[in-house]
């Protein structure tokens, strides 16, 4: 069993994020190898990068940061839902990320983007950019929602068949990737 975190990336008021992370989050746990939870970022509210130490040191001073390392140290995988704004991703993942490192080492890293025509894969590719550098592993598989609001009812995310099906080869990969790299990190330890 893998433990994976699904990061809801938006925290601005009114997002949509939350109903398509709902529906992540339903869908992973019906996967039985699969210990799944949520990390809202807005919940976390983290403030911008505040630690006087590089991360890559792991000599934390703030609370937030220790809080903030150990949920991620826990995680073997992760999923993010994550939007585009202006052709880019958003400045809270961007700093979430900054304020670790070798907690997001050797993971895997799905996506669920969601946006306009494009289906927010912009914000994905330049993100990709960012978690290889931390050698994380961006699966290939992912879920692309274009013209989101139109399947959002009520606060309720209301995927098509093509969803559904995208979703499920990313968790079959996110699994298969998750045990690997668990593998991996052991045999560094």
């Amino acid at each position: 069993m893998i433990n994976v975190k699904i990061i809801l990336v938006s925290t601005r008021p009114g997002r949509q994020g939350a109903a398509i992370a709902g529906w992540i989050l339903n869908e992973a746990k019906t996967q039985s190898n699969l210990n799944v939870s949520l990390i809202d970022l807005k919940e976390e509210n983290l403030p911008f990068m505040d630690e006087p130490n590089h991360p890559r040191f792991g000599n934390y001073t703030q609370q937030h940061t220790k809080d903030w390392s150990a949920k991620i140290a826990e995680t073997d995988a992760f999923i993010m839902v994550l939007p585009e704004y202006n052709h880019g991703y958003p400045a809270t993942i961007k700093n979430a990320i900054d304020f670790l490192y070798s907690e997001w080492r050797h993971k895997p890293v799905g996506f669920v983007t969601y946006g306009g025509i494009a289906a927010g894969t912009r914000s994905m590719q330049m993100l990709k950019q960012v978690l290889s550098a931390l050698e994380m592993f961006p699966l290939s598989a992912a879920v692309n929602i274009a013209n989101f609001p139109a399947y959002i009812k009520d606060g309720v995310f209301i995927p098509e068949e093509v969803h559904k099906k995208t979703a499920s080869g990313m968790l079959k990969e996110l699994e298969k990737w998750g045990n690997h790299f668990n593998a991996v990190r052991q045999a560094k330890a």
